[in-house]
């Protein structure tokens, strides 16, 4: 990919989030000569949101003892940030693969699961936290100690 592809691709991504800003989960509206498909659209998105949310774990662990909280404040501070963004996957992605990684990488960053655990059960584990850090900000810290056993 050229820097000029790069720059039209980004572009792009950043017409579609300011044309879905009145409503994310109306369809969307893409260039098609750059995205093949919806769905060749939404990985890009999720690819983006993965990009933001990893550099900021990435920085944010650095000076941290809670890993699980840290890794909720970050992911609702981007998700604060970047709400177009977040809407539109929340309403359109529908690649099992993409949302699995990120609920994978999730847990494994808060160390809510180990890589030597089975994928599928990394995932349960990341979906549940995910879910907590979404619809009730206030539970997760203190009570990260059980999640793993009882998501």
């Amino acid at each position: 990919m050229s820097w000029s592809d790069f720059y039209r691709r980004r572009d792009a991504l950043d017409a579609v989030l300011r044309a879905a800003a009145g409503d994310p989960a109306a369809p969307l509206a893409f260039d098609r000569d750059l995205f093949a498909t919806e769905d060749e659209l939404l990985l890009a998105l999720h690819y983006r949101w993965m990009q933001q949310l990893t550099g900021r774990l990435g920085a944010a662990l650095e000076d941290s003892d809670d890993r699980v909280e840290t890794v909720a404040r970050t992911w609702r501070a981007l998700a604060a940030e970047q709400p177009v963004l977040r809407a539109v996957l929340d309403a359109h992605l529908t690649s099992t693969e993409a949302i699995e990684r990120e609920q994978r990488m999730l847990a494994l960053t808060a160390g809510l699961a180990e890589l030597s655990e089975p994928a599928a059960e990394i995932a349960r584990v990341g979906a549940a936290f995910a879910n907590l850090v979404r619809t009730r900000p206030g539970v997760v810290a203190g009570r990260h100690r059980r999640l793993a056993k009882s998501a």
